[in-house]
């Protein structure tokens, strides 16, 4: 036995219970094997596991639970797997951000109702990470975030390729005559070499460094590669750790401090991090009752330029940031900007955690005075009278002339109506116009799908054109790239703005002076909203019925309104 606090243990009011309700407990539980051992009072870890074949990111993660269970096993504890929603991005419709909200309430309630007095939740696919921390973070005992790590780097014609960002050219390419469907058929054959999430900067290697960067994983977790050995180490690890933090306040409220979120900000200024960071970031923030903002991201984004020359922002993939020093490396140059005496869930603070780590690549993690792009390259928050709850644009990720741009609104009631149109050598469109695309929100679609990085209409790209300002109440994969404005609050389907542009209108965008105006007189545009009403197509039913009734807007997170904020009673209550 190693946790001396057995009296504060969870799991002691079911196996403890000398009554017929813990007699109930213990001889279902013998039915896994268990001999007399097991009711001795040893914490009880639950093991979150998101395995799924339908998430191929996430296939590897019953060796992960494995090495985990070691662990947990070494340390005295006995270790209980329990299955998990899994989110995948490839299969999923109408997109897996419809789902991260219900992922996250049955974990936090998988959480609740069992005996279980720490855990270690498995993730990696974009959707999965935030949505363990969301609902860890609302269950509130102590909690362990293994993510399963990117996959190895992909390969074509002797160069590194990266999932989704090497997706994206090759497919304009081939629209655009300048590839052919067997040069696609041969990166496809390459890419995904590897168990493992995305080995580019999208949603899921920023979520992995920013649960790291939170203080809610064991050092090194977010970047080692998920077929790398080490990687099972690590979950070992973290099995005996959940063991020792069984039953203390080690929680995430305690962990999830607003100076923790500063760091994470900072950090996701720091590796270029995915836009969807921010829609994720605000849930847990608001799960856990901390008042961080838009405009928190946008001040904080300023502080710190891009450190880390990953794709889409860069050249290298994760496979490079983990050998060049990976997260410790990162935090280690960051020392001095980030806040450095807060707790984690080592029992350790960030600044003791990575006190003796060393860049090993300093072509891949910059310091401070040599970054790949100056502070306020990364993701900004742009306001105005289209967007007056504000919208994100990744600077990083735009041709640097059209962060200042004035054009024709060119636009379209759904991606559908767009993508029906997109090929057309006919349409009506010029380089310099903007397109715009409403009603992909999280109510109007409903969801909130990966469809912001709008294709380049042929008709251009057939003139050379790679990029275009392109503004959408919709997210867009963190791989991606181009001059994407994102996230437009309020969307269309509530009647924000975006739902009364016309084409011909002007749109004024300077991501500098982060402004997006509508530029159409203020009469005008209240003769155009007066009469409207709301038109939500699709299902009411079931889970997208509830969404739909709750979802708050995107500048709040996209988390369901009566899931939000912690009472004081959470904080501190033992839930049975």
């Amino acid at each position: 036995m190693t946790n001396g606090a057995t009296s504060q243990l969870r799991s002691r009011s079911w196996f403890g219970d000398q009554g017929k309700n813990g007699f109930i407990a213990r001889h279902h539980l013998r039915t896994l094997g268990f001999g007399d051992g097991a009711f001795d009072g040893r914490p009880i870890v639950g093991v979150s596991n998101t395995y799924s074949e339908l998430t191929p990111c996430n296939s590897h993660l019953r060796q992960i639970a494995e090495a985990v269970k070691r662990g947990v096993l070494q340390a005295g504890g006995i270790p209980l797997e329990f299955p998990s929603m899994s989110l995948g991005e490839p299969f999923m419709r109408p997109t897996s951000m419809l789902y991260r909200n219900l992922a996250a309430m049955e974990i936090e309630e998988q959480i609740r109702a069992n005996p279980l007095d720490s855990v270690v939740l498995l993730t990696g696919c974009d959707k999965t990470t935030p949505a363990a921390i969301m609902g860890a973070t609302s269950a509130n005992i102590p909690t362990i975030i293994m993510t399963g790590g990117p996959m190895l780097n992909g390969k074509f014609r002797g160069s590194n390729v990266g999932s989704g960002t090497d997706v994206w050219k090759m497919a304009e390419d081939v629209r655009a005559g300048r590839a052919t469907k067997s040069d696609e058929l041969e990166l496809e054959r390459g890419l995904n070499r590897s168990a493992g999430h995305c080995m580019t900067m999208g949603t899921a290697s920023t979520m992995a460094c920013l649960a790291e960067a939170l203080g809610l994983t064991l050092p090194e977790t977010a970047t080692l590669p998920a077929v790398d050995s080490r990687r099972l180490a690590l979950a070992e690890a973290a099995g005996r750790r959940a063991v020792e933090i069984a039953g203390s306040d080690l929680t995430p409220l305690r962990i999830l401090t607003r100076s923790a979120f500063e760091n994470a900000a900072l950090v996701n200024a720091a590796i270029g991090g995915s836009t969807n960071a921010i829609l994720h970031l605000l849930a847990i923030a608001g799960r856990a009752s901390v008042d961080f903002t838009l405009e928190d991201f946008d001040r904080i984004g300023l502080e710190v330029p891009l450190l880390v020359d990953l794709k889409p922002s860069g050249r290298f993939l994760m496979e490079e940031f983990s050998d060049a020093g990976g997260m410790p490396a990162l935090m280690s140059n960051l020392k001095g900007v980030i806040e450095g005496d807060l707790i984690t869930v080592t029992g350790e603070t960030i600044s003791a955690n990575y006190s003796n780590a060393r860049v090993w690549n300093n072509e891949v993690i910059r310091s401070i005075d040599h970054p790949v792009m100056p502070a306020g390259s990364g993701t900004v928050v742009v306001r105005g009278t289209l967007a007056p709850d504000g919208a994100v644009m990744k600077i990083s990720a735009a041709a640097p002339e059209l962060l200042s741009h004035e054009g024709r609104a060119v636009v379209f009631d759904s991606i559908d109506e767009y993508m029906s149109v997109v090929d057309d050598l006919d349409l009506d469109v010029a380089p310099d116009d903007i397109l715009v695309v409403r009603n992909v929100g999280p109510i109007g679609y409903p969801g909130m799908p990966e469809v912001g990085n709008l294709p380049i209409p042929a008709r251009l790209l057939r003139q050379g054109v790679t990029d275009m300002v392109r503004i959408s109440d919709a997210r867009m994969s963190g791989t991606a790239f181009g001059a994407c404005i994102l996230h437009v609050s309020p969307e269309a389907a509530v009647g924000g703005p975006l739902a009364f542009v016309r084409t011909g209108d002007r749109i004024q965008l300077d991501a500098h002076q982060r402004v997006l105006n509508l530029l159409v007189e203020d009469s005008e545009l209240a003769e155009r909203m007066e009469g409207w009403t709301q038109e939500i197509t699709g299902t009411e039913r079931g889970w997208t019925g509830l969404y739909r009734r709750h979802v708050t807007q995107a500048h709040l997170g996209a988390d369901l309104d009566f899931l939000v904020g912690s009472t004081e009673s959470s904080k501190t209550r033992k839930a049975f």
